[in-house]
């Protein structure tokens, strides 16, 4: 069991230190981050037949690349892993869904702008379900099952999109789509292809 130590016995370099080893014992990492027009974005994720280190830990470390990113969801393919595996972030603190699946939409849905860290810069209004219920297991390899609702529902949908290669421009009308050309032809030459 690990010591519990004030922080007020650090100075701000020996706490940067401290934080330095924690992670490292506790073998996160930070991810690269796919960009659009990244093939893999399109490409859809496979079931996780096992939830073994390997999948804990990527676990971990999509919630560490997520939170420094100072994003609210994040997607196994966004980080070059065709695996069914999200994480989240909400007012109850990071999830990590494995093998997530919406089993029920509500009928009202609502128009909001999105983001995704895959496509800096752009936001885009979407139409999603006020409310999902969700099937997944935790990190644990555990069976859960989960209502979610507002900001919640929608990143879960948004982040179930990506499991299945779609990504918010793919969700828009020709209209809109030739509106933003340009942002895409921006990120494009800024990112290039993998």
């Amino acid at each position: 069991m690990p010591a519990v130590i004030s922080l007020k016995t650090f100075t701000k370099s020996s706490l940067k230190n401290h934080l330095s080893i924690q992670k490292k014992l506790n073998r996160m990492a930070l991810l690269e981050i796919r960009k659009y027009p990244d093939l893999i974005l399109k490409k859809k994720c496979k079931m996780v037949k096992e939830t073994t280190e390997e999948i804990k830990n990527l676990g971990r470390d999509m919630v560490e690349t997520m939170i420094e990113n100072q994003g609210i969801g994040l997607a196994a393919s966004q980080v070059g892993e065709l695996k069914r595996v999200i994480v989240t972030q909400t007012e109850k603190g990071s999830e990590i869904f494995i093998n997530p699946k919406i089993i029920k939409k509500s009928k009202e849905t609502e128009v909001l702008e999105e983001g995704c860290l895959s496509l800096p810069g752009l936001f885009l209004k979407i139409k999603r379900a006020k409310e999902v219920e969700v099937k997944a297991l935790d990190s644990e390899g555990r069976g859960i099952k989960m209502k979610a609702k507002g900001l919640s529902a929608r990143v879960i949908q948004h982040e179930i999109d990506h499991l299945d290669g779609i990504l918010i421009i793919d969700k828009i009308g020709f209209w809109q789509r030739w509106k933003i050309k340009d942002r895409l032809k921006e990120i494009k030459e800024q990112y290039g292809s993998y």
